[in-house]
């Protein structure tokens, strides 16, 4: 029955054609005579443990990098998905601290979820309990100032054009700073869970007035056909 384990010769081999080298070439830089070599690539003979020492020393690599096996990685799947961000495109939700503007709502499980914000809440007391979710978020501010709140770090005021990236499983908060009634911020929420945006909606469900309490799929068709109540 076949080994289904690599040989030394067949590693020596597959080192060899990494480095693009002639057997002569492996010979005289590993200062093992080429018909050593040869038998060994054609598992006729092996490598005593002084050889492979004197293989790894000449070669400078570590013992353990002749023994890997090199395996290609596969090519990623090209996808080719592409959505184009409009306003009027996007999933709007509307809470006591937020105007959110889902973008790209056609894309279903992102894992990157861009997102336009209008902050109205003017304080924490206003704001109530820090919000977490899954996964980093980054959020660059378009118009005014916005107070960053999180659970282990001081305050901070990020000014038009100042940005901020997080752990979103930290307590967080955005509120308008001082002198602004409202601040417009551009975000990007990223997570390996495949639902994040479902996750994100059920969090809505949290913040939201009762009446703003619906589901994500009547959400989006009551956001296209009503203007957002105010």
């Amino acid at each position: 029955m076949t080994s289904q384990h690599p040989t030394i010769g067949g590693l020596l081999r597959s080192l060899r054609a990494r480095r693009g080298w002639t057997l002569k070439q492996m010979s005289e830089h590993s200062g093992i005579p080429l018909s050593t070599l040869s038998k060994v690539e054609h598992d006729r003979l092996t490598l005593t443990y002084d050889k492979l020492l004197q293989l790894s020393q000449r070669l400078q690599l570590r013992m353990s990098e002749l023994f890997a096996e090199q395996t290609e990685a596969p090519e990623p799947a090209v996808t080719a998905r592409r959505s184009i961000g409009r306003i009027e495109d996007a999933i709007r939700v509307t809470t006591p601290n937020y105007d959110y503007h889902y973008l790209c709502p056609e894309l279903r499980r992102k894992r990157m979820i861009p997102v336009l914000t209008r902050v109205r809440a003017k304080s924490l007391d206003e704001f109530g309990e820090l919000v977490r979710h899954s996964g980093e978020e980054y959020v660059h501010v378009l118009e005014g100032r916005v107070e960053v709140h999180t659970e282990f770090y001081d305050p901070i005021v990020l000014e038009t054009g100042e940005s901020v990236y997080i752990d979103s499983n930290m307590g967080h908060a955005y509120i308008a700073a001082d002198g602004c009634d409202e601040v417009l911020l551009l975000g990007v929420c990223s997570s390996a869970d495949e639902h994040l945006m479902e996750s994100l909606m059920t969090l809505h469900a949290d913040e939201s007035a009762p009446q703003a309490r619906a589901p994500a799929k009547p959400a989006r068709r009551i956001a296209k056909k009503k203007p957002a109540r105010r």
